[in-house]
């Protein structure tokens, strides 16, 4: 296991870590499965060490959002994610959640428009409509209103996909502001994935 001294937790963010060997063992096993899962220590893992017990119900909640069971496909989760990043130039998250589109659909060149600028990338009018609305949570969540449930709806979300839209969305703007805020950049391995 690394210490905060190491390369790895030492220039990634503006937060002093604590050294991963004073962590409990529930927290520094999540750490190793990670690194055993993605081959490396994402940052923004290693940047919750700072609090091990808030990392612990997090992480179950993100991947429950990101991964669990839903009417949205993993890609399209994946697509708001890295919109909602770009709206609110969260770099860590553009970077990492960028890589995971790029392997979810295989697709270096859409997950790189919906980086840059969605209103430009070939998407249905299905997809579209669920990313302007993650938008518009983002930008002005006091300006949702019943017509936009009305409009997903139309295009055949269920309620329960335009709850998971929300949540979805509702769940990268907590993570881009705790990466802004925290000056937490991205591995520089994400910056390689899915494109080849």
């Amino acid at each position: 296991m690394s210490s905060a001294s190491d390369r790895e937790t030492a220039d990634f963010t503006w937060l002093h870590l604590p050294d991963f060997a004073t962590l409990d063992a529930d927290a520094a096993a999540l750490l190793e499965k990670a690194r055993a899962n993605v081959g490396f220590l994402p940052n923004v893992l290693a940047a919750y060490t700072i609090r091990p017990d808030h990392m612990l119900r997090w992480i179950k909640h993100f991947n429950a959002i990101l991964r669990g069971e839903s009417g949205l496909t993993p890609a399209e989760r994946e697509m708001i994610g890295v919109v909602v990043s770009a709206e609110n130039r969260c770099l860590y998250c553009l970077v990492s959640h960028g890589a995971e589109l790029r392997r979810l659909t295989g697709d270096p060149i859409l997950a790189d428009q919906l980086s840059y600028d969605y209103r430009r990338a070939p998407l249905d009018e299905r997809t579209r409509a669920m990313l302007d609305y993650a938008v518009k949570i983002t930008r002005a969540p006091v300006e949702c209103n019943q017509t936009d449930i009305e409009h997903l709806r139309r295009l055949g979300f269920s309620d329960r996909d335009i709850f998971d839209i929300i949540e979805t969305t509702a769940m990268f703007n907590f993570t881009n502001r705790l990466a802004s805020a925290t000056g937490m950049l991205p591995n520089p391995e994400y910056y390689r994935q899915g494109r080849s």
